[in-house]
């Protein structure tokens, strides 16, 4: 027999193999590798034997190749291996200046793809690109080759109307191309008005997109609008489904006797509503994911940390189930939130509100005087908050030794658990969060800090606490699960930070691989400095960014070896995972039927999707307040150096605009990136980051989000 019959022979024999599309698909890259040439769609079914019964899996393989950009089609209709050809396919990001760039799916260097190429794509698409030589910095640089996956069906942005043609500009500036719309398209839609477009033509090499009104939202200036741009800008969703509110409808208005019941009819809840648990949250928060008590016991305390048992009323693949995981997170916007789950389960039944009777998952703990967590159990329970209290009124408390005896507990548990978070090297950078103060029109008022109190650092040590079992609880048993994820600086990036250090005199501890607590040590060390701000800053920026994976790396800035989000499940869709598995486990059982990976990913990007979504729209409510102050001039520091100029956050007011680089004054300046300084070759002038500098502001632009400054004094 043959080599082409015996591989024919064994596929008929696998009928597993003969059903799945996918199983043909490295068999198609092998033959063409094996060719060495471009192969017609008759060539490569005669040299893989693709019998008629076949066709069908095999097409469905072929075709999710070339989506994938693994192969490529030529002008004659014949299919190439896209590596033997430099193409690569990943996702198209844009720029605000017309070109981009392509992230390839293997995570190689980026393409930069110049205006004209951006012409036939939109940001989010994905595309396969030929590599053709470099950019004038030395990055690869491409042509598109084939557009494989649109992304954008829907766009937001606001309507104009030149020489009696109406376009929309889209507000995600990423996108540079106007979608034209004719006539018939336009609806009711005004010039000035902010609309959704769905496209109805895709942009080529010659065509700009072309459009159709779907929604019209209103004026630009609306109260409220910024943020129904937000939701469509970033795709939010931000409405349940009709299975999901009927769902949430269909619940009980409070806790049943048939709550306290496991699925065999036993009572498996302990009672815990003669424990004074309290709430310790901000003035305006609404969903009360956490409660918590302490008790001393001998030298040591017992800490007992409540929270809401979301997993009860939110099974797997349900509705509800389905909206969350969509969502990943609530978005916290000003005077707004999109929840994760209906204001049912978020506000009402899962939120831990005072003197009413409530599900949780309790992490009960035995903590040393030293801080150290000594036991810990995790159990099942109904219990009963006995306050709602706030981080201002607790500190007032404390701090005026006004405290009850269990608030003066959860102070000295706190304290001992700061000793811990010390002793282990946990890195604590000093940040200042800010707050829009509104008026009764919606207009801000001001801007003020919101400084972080000991209560606040009360709390977050409690559920640092919680989690840290959580993911003992969940590592020491081997049950997958998402692990917050913080990984160790990239070694380029520690070299950057050494060389930067070495100028001012300091030295980064730790060798090549610095450990949390050589960070800790060096803040310690700086902080009484001048230029410690500066100094924190660039520390922070050389840390990666935390993400959500099955793969247990530990986390960098904490300084622990597993580490899991088990206190939010109301607002996060990872601790609402943790909590199920943990409860599998207490049954003796898994917690399955998760593609922990992909998950991950996902839940991973819904988290930046929601950060980006907050800080645009807070982005568009500074400029919309800063507008009345143009032709001011204002004190204010450099929070960062680019090669175009320099970003200053104005003191009184905690808003941040550009000094474009042509304002610096009549010099070349050079940007030196790893000293984030921008340096007059001719008059030697400085600028650096966390510098102080007066400036004036000159103009502010709503829609791209812009506020121009121009120093008060030029070098």
């Amino acid at each position: 027999m043959s080599k082409k019959k015996r591989e024919n022979s064994t596929r008929q024999r696998s009928p597993v193999r003969a059903q799945a599309a996918d199983s043909y698909a490295e068999e198609i890259l092998a033959a063409l590798e094996r060719a060495g040439a471009p192969l017609t769609l008759a060539e490569l079914r005669a040299g893989l034997s693709i019998q008629g019964r076949e066709r069908a899996a095999f097409n469905e393989a072929l075709a999710a190749l070339e989506r994938a950009g693994r192969l490529v089609k030529n002008r004659a209709g014949s299919f190439l291996a896209a590596k033997r050809i430099d193409v690569v396919a990943g996702r198209i990001e844009g720029h605000r200046d017309g070109h981009g760039f392509l992230v390839p799916d293997d995570g190689g260097a980026q393409v930069f793809l110049p205006p004209a190429e951006m012409r036939q794509v939109m940001h989010g698409d994905r595309a396969s690109v030929r590599i053709a030589g470099q950019d004038p910095r030395g990055r690869p640089a491409g042509s598109i080759v084939e557009v494989l996956e649109r992304s954008n069906r829907r766009i937001v942005g606001r309507l104009h109307r030149e020489h009696g043609v109406l376009f929309l500009v889209p507000e995600d500036r990423r996108i540079t191309l106007d979608i034209l719309i004719p006539p018939t398209d336009a609806g009711r839609a005004k010039p000035g008005q902010v609309a959704t477009v769905e496209l109805i033509a895709q942009p080529s090499k010659h065509a700009q997109p072309i459009g159709r009104v779907a929604e019209v939202l209103g004026n630009y200036t609306d109260p409220g609008m910024e943020i129904e741009i937000a939701l469509r800008k970033f795709d939010l969703p931000n409405e349940f489904s009709k299975k999901s509110l009927a769902a949430a409808r269909a619940m009980p208005e409070e806790v049943r006797a048939e709550d306290w019941k496991d699925g065999k009819g036993v009572t498996s809840r302990r009672d815990l509503r003669d424990v004074p648990f309290v709430t310790i949250d901000g003035e305006t928060a609404r969903d009360f994911d956490d409660a918590v008590h302490a008790v001393r016991e001998g030298r040591g305390f017992r800490l007992r940390v409540a929270i809401a048992d979301v997993s009860h009323y939110v099974r797997p693949g349900d509705a509800l189930d389905e909206d969350a995981r969509e969502r990943g997170t609530s978005v916290y916007f000003p005077r707004r939130v999109i929840p994760m789950l209906p204001e049912k389960l978020s506000n009402g039944l899962c939120s831990l509100n005072p003197n009413v009777d409530r599900l949780a998952m309790v992490c009960d703990m035995a903590i040393a005087p030293d801080g150290k967590v000594t036991r810990y159990e995790f159990y099942a329970a109904v219990f009963r908050s006995q306050a709602r209290l706030t981080y201002t009124a607790v500190w007032e408390m404390i701090s005026k030794a006004k405290a009850n005896q269990e608030i003066k507990t959860l102070y000295d548990v706190y304290k001992a658990l700061a000793q811990e978070r010390s002793r282990r090297g946990a890195i604590d950078f000093e940040t200042v969060e800010t707050k829009m103060v509104f008026d009764a029109n919606g207009k801000i008022e001001r801007i003020v800090p919101e400084p972080r109190n000991e209560a606040h650092r009360l709390i977050e040590e409690c559920m640092l606490a919680a989690n840290v079992c959580a993911g003992n609880f969940l590592s020491e048993r081997k049950h997958p699960v998402l692990y917050r994820v913080h990984d160790v600086p990239a070694p380029e990036k520690v070299s950057a930070l050494r060389d930067f250090l070495a100028e001012l005199g300091l030295a980064l501890p730790g060798g090549e691989k610095p450990a949390p607590r050589d960070y800790a040590q060096i803040l310690d060390k700086i902080k009484a400095r001048p230029d410690f701000l500066l100094l924190q800053t660039i520390l922070l920026r050389s840390l990666k960014q935390a993400v959500y994976t099955p793969e247990n790396l530990g986390h960098f800035g904490l300084a622990f070896d597993a580490y899991v989000h088990f206190t939010s499940p109301i607002r996060r869709y990872p601790d609402l995972l943790v909590h199920r598995a943990i409860k599998a486990l207490l049954s003796n059982q898994k917690y399955s039927g998760i593609n922990w990976e992909e998950v991950g990913r996902h839940c991973s990007e819904t988290e930046r999707r929601a950060d980006d979504a907050s800080r645009d729209v807070e982005n568009w409510l500074k400029c919309y307040y800063m507008q009345d102050h143009v032709g001011g001039t204002y004190e204010g520091r450099v929070t960062g150096v680019t090669s175009f100029g320099l970003f200053v956050m104005l003191d009184d007011y905690f808003v941040d605009g550009l000094v474009h680089i042509s304002e610096l004054g009549r010099d070349y300046f050079r940007f030196e990136p790893t000293r984030h300084m921008l340096l007059g070759e001719r008059t030697g002038k400085r600028f650096r980051l966390a510098d102080r500098i007066k400036v004036k502001l000159v103009r502010v632009d709503l829609e791209s989000r812009k506020i121009d400054l121009v120093p008060v004094e030029k070098g």
